[in-house]
């Protein structure tokens, strides 16, 4: 009995700790690429909006200045510029 305890606990323990440091591995490679942490990045995107299929509009802050940009399937344009 206390066998089967015992080779249980040499089995998966190892297996359990090489799950969590693996999810921790995953975790620090992804937080930087979810959405509310862009991290130290002199762009950076602060909203986005659905305005049509196909059409997003997005402020994005570049060096102290806002700047209003429409994404499509054809590209991307200036809408406007804040200092």
């Amino acid at each position: 009995m206390m066998w089967s305890y015992i080779l249980k606990l040499v089995v998966l323990l190892p297996l359990v700790c090489g799950l969590l440091i693996g999810c921790l591995y995953l975790w620090r490679r992804l937080e930087a690429r979810m959405p509310g942490n862009q991290g130290e990045r002199m762009l950076k995107v602060r909203e986005t909006m659905m305005v049509s299929t196909g059409t997003k509009l997005a402020v994005l802050e570049f060096e102290g200045r806002r700047l209003l940009v429409s994404v499509s399937r054809a590209g991307v344009t200036l809408i406007d510029k804040v200092e």
